[in-house]
């Protein structure tokens, strides 16, 4: 009898485990296996092969408005997180997960070296590089915000200390137009009230660490920033808290100001209490502005908006200048999973906001499996764009093919594209020119590059050279290095002529870039 017993009440318990066990998967795991799932394809081989019919974009894995097509730009770089662009068009990018930096030399506009700069690093996450020296670039570990002379025998400089442990670790820098170094510093936990005051804030500060001090607050989780070219004003991406279910609270992008605050943790979104988290009672609502700042834009929940930038003009439709570029890093806790992608938020000339459209899907599979997670986008003149994902270990490359606007003389991205230097970009003697043109803007395999001072006073001018053959219709890579006397003019214009030996007006075009000298 007492056996009998046992194995009924073993049934039992093994029943309910059972059922606890599938509710479990359905509520939690089952919207977490793509975020932690190994995929069974290979995205960069899917892109790399769907490649090889550039005419047709139909076999790619990833969607993309028309007239752009992807690739693949570096690849076996696990982890791969923030990037930075180097005066020399050369790549830095940060290996979070595997507490190490990569360098990626750049050539003619393609990955040529890759190599292992800095390890044993405590999750490195943010780069940048200062933009009053071109070479020094600065980097924010888990506890401290360090600083690294390139192309130079200097050893890596701590700068300051940060607070680290908890749950939001990673660490993002960036140099504002006021000239000073911003860090974002998340929260260490999901919900809470903050023992260390530094923590789930934006702060500024001098290059050297002195006057670190608050610039905006209640941020749990602003992993990346940037600022608009247009007003000089910081957006930023912030991730809402868990645990309130699938549809909230919304993620958000804000923009952030002096001595505001983002509500976090008592108030979410378009200034929305959280009543689950904060029991209070108050005679005002605590979550009105000017006490706590709304949301912008409000993204779906768990969407874990990351990296994100501007469009620029030079090279790009008209129709996405202005826009935002946001990466959805994807849902880990959601049940059915969501985001794994790139979005475009549409921005008017002033940043009024007009709405939210895809740009880049087909990360996440119709079986709910994630090939990628994109991380960081940078944006740069010439419509081209870069996307780090690090699920996959790869560095996409978007670039615009075709001038939706035949009219429009002032884009010339249809015919010559620009690697090096960066429009608005600070240059030094000497100067490695490099890029893609169209056959015919060479003759005899050369083309002559001009640059001018502020004052318009030629300072040097050199051929580029054609790196391949170069009588055909299609892009050919070209390069050239300019030597010269840094001028007395902060800006300088350079400018790539087509090569036009008729001298007839109507074979003439150019490319003018301006640049900086300090």
């Amino acid at each position: 009898m007492k056996k009998v017993l046992f194995f009924g009440i073993l049934v039992v318990v093994l029943a309910i485990t059972g059922v606890a066990g599938i509710i479990l998967y359905h509520k939690y795991i089952r919207g977490a296996l793509p975020a932690f799932k190994n995929p069974s394809k290979d995205i960069a081989e899917l892109i790399e092969k769907a490649a090889k019919e550039p005419q047709n974009l139909t076999g790619m894995p990833l969607t993309i408005p028309a007239g752009f097509s992807i690739s693949i730009f570096a690849k076996n770089l696990p982890g791969a997180r923030v990037m930075a662009q180097d005066r020399f068009g050369n790549f830095w990018v940060s290996q979070t997960g595997k507490g190490k930096i990569s360098f990626l030399e750049v050539a003619e506009g393609k990955v040529v070296r890759v190599a292992e700069m800095l390890k044993g690093l405590k999750s490195p996450h943010g780069l940048a590089f200062d933009p009053e020296n071109g070479t020094m670039l600065y980097i924010a570990e888990e506890d401290k915000i360090s600083r690294l002379p390139t192309y130079s025998d200097g050893h890596l400089e701590k700068v300051i200390d940060l607070p680290s442990g908890g749950r939001h670790f990673t660490r993002t820098l960036g140099f504002g137009p006021d000239n000073k170094l911003y860090v974002s510093i998340g929260s260490t936990c999901n919900v809470c009230h903050e023992e260390d005051p530094r923590n789930a804030k934006i702060f500024s500060l001098n290059r050297d660490g002195s006057d670190f001090k608050e610039f905006a607050r209640g941020l749990r989780n602003a992993v990346f920033f940037t600022w608009s070219y247009v007003d000089g004003k910081m957006w930023a991406t912030e991730m809402g808290r868990d645990g309130l279910g699938d549809n909230l609270p919304p993620d958000e992008i804000n923009i952030v100001e002096q001595d505001k605050n983002y509500g976090w943790p008592t108030c979410y979104g378009k200034n929305i209490h959280d009543t689950e988290f904060d029991k209070n009672t108050y005679i005002r609502n605590p979550c009105m502005d000017p006490f706590e700042m709304p949301s912008v834009v409000d993204l779906p929940a768990h969407s874990a908006p990351l990296g994100l930038a501007f469009v620029p003009e030079e090279g790009w439709p008209e129709e996405y200048w202005y826009n935002l570029l946001v990466a959805y890093h994807g849902s880990w806790n959601r049940t059915q999973p969501t985001g794994y992608k790139v979005a475009r938020i549409k921005l008017d000339a002033k940043g009024a906001y007009l709405g939210t459209e895809d740009f880049i899907t087909g990360w996440l599979t119709a079986d709910n499996e994630a090939l990628g997670r994109p991380v960081d986008i940078l944006t740069v003149p010439g419509g081209i764009a870069y996307i780090s994902d690090d699920k996959a270990g790869v560095i996409y490359k978007l670039s615009y093919l075709r001038n939706e606007e035949p009219g429009d003389a002032s884009d010339k991205s249809s015919l010559i594209r620009l690697d090096n230097p960066l429009s608005g970009s600070i240059v030094k003697n000497p100067l490695t020119v490099s890029g893609e043109a169209r056959g015919y803007w060479f003759f005899e395999a050369s083309f002559p590059v001009k640059l001018l001072d502020g004052n318009g006073k030629l300072l040097v001018v050199l051929p580029a050279q054609a790196q391949e053959e170069w009588m055909t219709e299609n892009f050919v890579p070209f390069r050239v290095t300019l030597e010269f006397e840094t001028p007395e003019t902060e800006t300088g214009t350079l400018v790539l002529e087509r090569d036009n030996p008729s001298g007839l007006p109507e074979h003439a075009d150019e490319l003018r870039v301006p640049i900086r000298f300090r």
